[in-house]
């Protein structure tokens, strides 16, 4: 008698299917793995500290391209260096010439021709840090795409340019007024902090300028018709307390001339070096303003400049 076997169960497809690669992973948090690793999205903004030690430590760097610039700047010239001084003198002897003479404002100001060539020495500091840093991200394109370093050092890079120059111009200022009489006292020392504080407001316009520059390459186009416009507002050729003086002029207005951050830089200086440019001839508080115009716009200029880090060299 033959006993049937019981019906054996239908295989589990599961089991009995070959074994086929195995099924991949979850995906891994690419963000925190990079992070796990030290590793940093290439061109990022880094935080306002960590950017501003990072600049600190190319400070060398910044140093030696600012110089390499100053030396390079006139090197296809005959003259060389000496554009340096001759470039502010022949604009102060044409403003003699159109102001002093023809327009007769050098009867109605003291110890013009000392009082003119401070103006015009002082504003091409500021006028030239400006028109520089409308070119420090498109006239080095090629190292801002190469290398990795904070942009802001550029700028700042270029506003030391200028400073070193009219550093080296100062020497002929002292020449100048020397030989009309403005003998060396203690209150040139005044024109230290003057300069310092002037340095850092030109700096900060000339980083936000920087930026704007970088998008809108057109705005170096304008640039120049703008400061000559504040340049004839600044009281480099022209006395602006006297103006605001003899004028009636609406409260604002006379407000706007007096403290015109250019005008205080040079009057400032103009105190400093000249015995007839006595103090009441400066607006109230005016190292006060002096100081806030450098802080709002140093320290304005440099974050807005900082806030598009990432985006400098880019498309």
């Amino acid at each position: 008698m033959t006993i049937a076997s019981p019906t054996a169960p239908p295989a589990d497809p599961a089991r009995t299917a070959p074994a086929g690669p195995a099924a991949p992973a979850a995906p891994t948090d690419l963000a925190a793995l990079a992070a796990r690793h030290g590793l940093t999205v290439s061109g990022a903004r880094p935080g306002l500290p960590a950017y501003v030690g990072q600049l600190w430590s190319r400070r060398h760097f910044i140093t030696a391209f600012a110089t390499a610039k100053l030396t390079a700047q006139y090197s296809q010239a005959r003259l060389g260096q000496l554009w340096q001084l001759m470039t502010p003198l022949l604009n102060a002897a044409v403003y003699y010439l159109i102001f002093g003479v023809l327009l007769g404002t050098a009867h109605h100001v003291p110890d013009f021709v000392p009082f003119l060539v401070t103006g015009v020495f002082i504003w091409t500091f500021t006028a030239n840090t400006i028109t520089a840093g409308t070119r420090a991200i498109s006239g080095n394109i090629g190292l801002v795409r190469a290398l990795h370093f904070p942009r802001a050092a550029l700028p700042v890079a270029l506003a030391l340019q200028q400073l070193q120059q009219l550093l080296f111009s100062l020497g002929a200022l002292v020449v100048i007024l020397v030989g009309f009489g403005q003998l060396p006292t203690a209150s040139w020392l005044l024109a230290v902090p003057a300069l310092l504080l002037q340095a850092v407001f030109s700096t900060g316009l000339s980083m936000a300028m920087a930026r704007v520059a970088a998008r809108t390459p057109d705005v170096s186009q304008l640039v120049p018709f703008l400061l000559r416009t504040w340049m004839y507002a600044s009281g480099v050729m022209w006395s602006v307390d006297k103006v605001v003086g003899d004028r009636d002029l609406p409260h604002l207005v006379a407000l706007a001339l007096q403290y015109n951050p250019a005008a205080l830089y040079i009057d400032l200086v103009r105190f400093a070096f000249i015995e007839s440019f006595t103090a009441d001839r400066l607006p109230p508080h005016v190292w006060a303003a002096a100081l806030t115009w450098a802080v709002l716009c140093g320290a304005g200029g440099f974050l807005y400049f900082w806030k598009a880090e990432e985006q400098y060299g880019r498309g």
